[in-house]
C-alpha cells in the first residue's frame, strides 16, 4: 500500500511529518510513503527505511492564501503534488496537515470526485466519555448545504463507520436546536425528512450538548454549522483543561493533591485526545484524503497515517461510490 504525504503542511513542518512516517512504517510492513517537501529538511528526520521515499519541492501552500487560487498557481506545491500521485495511481491516499481549503480544491480539482456525491464532507471522529467516539460531518468543506447533501453526508458517514470503525449498524443524528422533528430551520427539517425515509439507522434529531455523551454514531449538519460546534468543542475542552491546571498548581495543597492522581489526570487527556482517532477525513472523492491538524504532533501524524491505511484497505471510496450509484 502506498501513501503519499504533504511533508510541509502544518504548523511544525517537515520534522514531525517524517517522524510520524518513521512509526508508521516500523508498525506496518505493507505501507510504503512518499513524503513531498523539501528534500534536505526530511532526510534530516529519517532513518534508513526502504520504505519512504522523498519528492522535493520548496513550494508550499500557506495558510493564509486563497485556496482555489492557490492551488491553480502552485501546481508545484507539497500539496497538489501529493494530491498528483494519487490522481497518477502513484498512491492509494493522500495526507495533509496543512491549509485545509486548499487541500479540499486539490481533492475536487486533482483526485476527482466520486459520481453521485454532490459535495464532499470533512468529517473528523470526536472522543466521547464512553470512549467511543463519533463521526461529525460536514465540519467545514462546504458553509452551505441543501437537504440531500446531508443525506449523501448520513451515507458516507455510515459506511465508514461500519467498514473502518466496526460499528454495525451506526445510529445517525441529524443536528439541531431540538429533539422534535419539526425543529429548526428549513434545511433541518427538510434533512430530517429525507432521513427518515432512508435505509439509514437514523435516530431523529440531536442537540449540541448530547455531543460528547455518545448520542450517535453519526452526526450530519452542515459545514457552516459543523465548523462551529466543532471549534466551540475544541476551545472548551482547552480552556477546561487551562483551569484545571491554573488551580492544581496555585499553591502547595494543591500540587500535592495534583501529584496523587497525575496518572489519572493523564488518563483523562489521553481519553478526550482527538489525535488518537486520526485526522479528518475528506469524504466524497475518488481516493481517501485525511485531513490532519494543524498542530498535529508526530504521535497525530502517526495515527492520520493509520487512518488513511485502514481506509485503503476497507476501500471506502468504491464502497461509499457502490451505495451512491445505488439510491
Amino acid at each position: 500500500m502506498r501513501l503519499a504525504i504533504d511533508a510541509m503542511g502544518g504548523d511544525y513542518g517537515p520534522e514531525i511529518v517524517a517522524s510520524g512516517a518513521v512509526r508508521a512504517v516500523e508498525q506496518f510492513t505493507d505501507l510504503e510513503i512518499t513524503l513531498i517537501g523539501n528534500e534536505r529538511e526530511i532526510n534530516r528526520y529519517l532513518n534508513d527505511s526502504s520504505r519512504i521515499s522523498v519528492i522535493h519541492t520548496d513550494v508550499q501552500i500557506m495558510g493564509d492564501e486563497e485556496p482555489v487560487r492557490a492551488v491553480r498557481r502552485k501546481k508545484d506545491s507539497s500539496m497538489v503534488l501529493m494530491a498528483q500521485q494519487v490522481k497518477e495511481g502513484k498512491a492509494d491516499a493522500c495526507i495533509s496537515a496543512g491549509n485545509t481549503g486548499a487541500l479540499m480544491a486539490s481533492g475536487l480539482f486533482v483526485v476527482g470526485r466520486i459520481r453521485g456525491i454532490d459535495r464532499p464532507a470533512l468529517a473528523p471522529t470526536l472522543p466521547t466519555i464512553d470512549g467511543k467516539g463519533f463521526l461529525f460531518l460536514d465540519v467545514g468543506a462546504n458553509a452551505d448545504a441543501k437537504p440531500e447533501h446531508l443525506l449523501q453526508y448520513a451515507y458516507m458517514g455510515s459506511i465508514y463507520s461500519e467498514k473502518v470503525r466496526g460499528i454495525e449498524n451506526p445510529t445517525v443524528g441529524l443536528l439541531n436546536i431540538g429533539t422534535e422533528s419539526k425543529k429548526g430551520n428549513d434545511l433541518a427539517r427538510k434533512s430530517y425528512e429525507l432521513l427518515k425515509k432512508s435505509d439509514l439507522n437514523f435516530i431523529g434529531n440531536v442537540e449540541a450538548r448530547d455531543l460528547l455523551n455518545g448520542v450517535s454514531d453519526v452526526v450530519v449538519t452542515d459545514g457552516f454549522t459543523g465548523n462551529m460546534v466543532l471549534k466551540s468543542i475544541e476551545g472548551s475542552a482547552l480552556s477546561i483543561f487551562k483551569m484545571l491546571k491554573e488551580t492544581l498548581t496555585a499553591n502547595m495543597k494543591a500540587k500535592l493533591a495534583a501529584s496523587l492522581i497525575k496518572t489519572d489526570l493523564g488518563k483523562l487527556k489521553n481519553k478526550m485526545d482527538y489525535s488518537e482517532y486520526g485526522g479528518a477525513c475528506l469524504f466524497g472523492l475518488n481516493a481517501p484524503i485525511v485531513k490532519a491538524h494543524g498542530s498535529s504532533d508526530k504521535q497525530a501524524i502517526f495515527h492520520a497515517i493509520r487512518q488513511a491505511r485502514e481506509l485503503v484497505l476497507n476501500q471506502v471510496s468504491d464502497k461509499i461510490a457502490t451505495a451512491i450509484s445505488k439510491k
